[in-house]
């Protein structure tokens, strides 16, 4: 027995099932006029807590008249959720460059570790974060999830408001920014649930490019709100408080109109099924050069314009580093998408081999080009770099659900499609887990580099050597071996 939960829903059909895929209707039974209902895909079931039972992406009978317009729906507000957690991870990043003008005094050491300590917790909780979904609820877990960022929120807002808070308190709340990190492999093995194989790299595109795109827009508000209302001094207290209302509109969106799928399962032991696969630790490697490098250099990137082109500080709005670095994060957001979609024509080890090629390529010539000290050849060329490990980023992931489905040990050994997905969602989350670290260790290598040399130049060279040696790894496992093993191409 199905049960109408419209009225729950709500009205509009922007967000609500539209009439012909409403419980009841001829075609959520499976019954359209001139139609034949598929007999092994049972009708959709509709429980109450908005949990809906026997769902099928993969029957195109259930997605073209139900399943498309729900799938939809709970995709754009798990954007939107992830899309804040990005923001309230991305927050120190920005404001650690307006801290003197805050009246704080940390060291050059002090800062980075407050620009990493949000990638390094964010990274850690995308671990447990993983196992979320199957456990609570898609819907469920994104409600807590949201309200989870009030407090990193509110926590830089009232320590930044007093230059007398310790450094240990600051470090303290900036790790709990790590709550935004975790969002991430929740929502996109969430996402993976509800679309079939064919449409995957898109739909996972779209809502990690949604998600990514907060650090974009976070580097842009933040640096005209707390400039525009200052009195006196930068308003170090609203980088913290303006997310606050954006935060509860994404609990209560979840909570309205977001569902929870009975197929939605996963348990440790498929984790450590998943971890015993060898594609997981390669393809492990391969996200941390590709998503390791968006979030690393999002988090830097502002220092990085501030400290070798000082002479812009007094140019715009506040200074050149927080006004136009929104501009990385954006550019690589956007490409993100487009990776998945060409990785879904070409082949996502192809796109994820170009994208190493040109990151390499760009990073030696940034290098090369510094000593004309060029500020905005320098943007362009990171610019480039941003869309390079967006291009990558989409490619990469689009890989992992397609490795596990055809070449994983679960599938050589006669694994069903159920059981391979559910090993792929769990794959997703720790490779995403693996993968957020680079956002640690990039800023980590660009201060000891600092610290030893006096110069980033030697922490560049080596992410080149690092692009170099991830290109070979993806070459060597998924083209060569596919065509030597006339496999086809992920």
């Amino acid at each position: 027995m199905t049960v109408d939960r419209t009225a729950d829903a709500g009205t509009g059909n922007s967000l609500d099932l539209d009439e012909a895929a409403r419980p009841g209707t001829p075609a959520s039974a499976g019954a359209q006029p001139g139609s034949t209902r598929t007999t092994d895909a049972p009708a959709l079931e509709f429980r109450p807590g908005r949990w809906i039972a026997n769902w099928d992406a993969e029957n195109k009978e259930q997605w073209e008249s139900a399943g498309r317009t729900i799938a939809r729906r709970n995709l754009n507000w798990s954007i939107f959720a992830e899309f804040l957690g990005f923001v309230v991870w991305q927050l120190w990043s920005i404001v650690v460059v307006q801290l003197p003008a805050a009246g704080f005094n940390f060291s050059t050491s002090e800062i980075f570790w407050l620009i990493s300590m949000p990638s390094l917790v964010g990274a850690t909780l995308r671990i447990p974060y993983t196992f979320m979904v199957p456990r609570f609820g898609g819907r469920n877990w994104t409600i807590v999830s949201a309200l989870l960022l009030l407090i990193p929120s509110v926590g830089l807002a009232l320590c930044v408001s007093n230059p007398e808070t310790p450094f240990g308190v600051m470090l303290l709340v900036a790790a709990l920014a790590g709550f935004g990190g975790g969002n991430f492999a929740s929502s996109m093995a969430n996402i993976t649930f509800f679309y079939p194989a064919r449409e995957k790299g898109w739909a996972l595109g779209l809502n990690a490019a949604g998600g990514n795109m907060g650090a974009a827009v976070a580097q842009l508000a933040v640096p005209i709100v707390i400039t525009l209302l200052a009195v006196g001094t930068v308003n170090l207290p609203m980088a913290g408080w303006m997310w606050v209302p954006f935060i509860l509109v994404a609990a209560f969106g979840a909570w309205k109109f977001m569902d929870n799928l009975t197929s939605a399962k996963g348990d440790v032991a498929g984790s450590v099924a998943a971890l015993k696969e060898p594609h997981l630790w390669i393809m492990a490697l391969l996200y941390i050069g590709t998503f390791g490098s968006f979030i690393g250099f999002a988090g830097v990137f502002p220092k990085l314009i501030k400290d070798y082109f000082p002479a812009f500080s007094s140019i715009g709005v506040g200074t050149v580093a927080l006004s136009l670095a929104f501009l990385g994060p954006l550019v690589g957001s956007l490409a993100r998408p487009y990776g998945g979609r060409m990785a879904d024509r070409m082949g996502g080890a192809r796109m994820t081999v170009a994208a190493f090629a040109s990151m390499a390529i760009i990073t030696l010539t940034m290098i090369w080009t510094l000593p004309l000290k060029n500020f905005w050849l320098f943007l362009v060329l990171f610019l480039m770099l941003f869309t390079a490990s967006g291009f990558g980023n989409g490619a990469t992931y689009r890989m992992i659900p397609i490795i596990f489905a055809t070449s994983s040990r679960a599938a050589k050994t006669g694994a069903s499609t159920v059981q391979t997905q559910r090993l792929a969602s769990s794959a997703l989350g720790l490779i995403s887990a693996i993968g957020a670290y680079g956002g640690f260790v990039i800023p980590q290598v660009l201060n000891a580099s600092n610290t030893a040399s006096g110069s980033y130049t030697p922490a560049f060279y080596g992410f080149v050597g690092a692009y170099v040696l991830m290109l070979v790894v993806c070459w060597a496992f998924y083209i060569r071996n596919a065509n030597r093993n006339a496999m086809g191409h992920v």
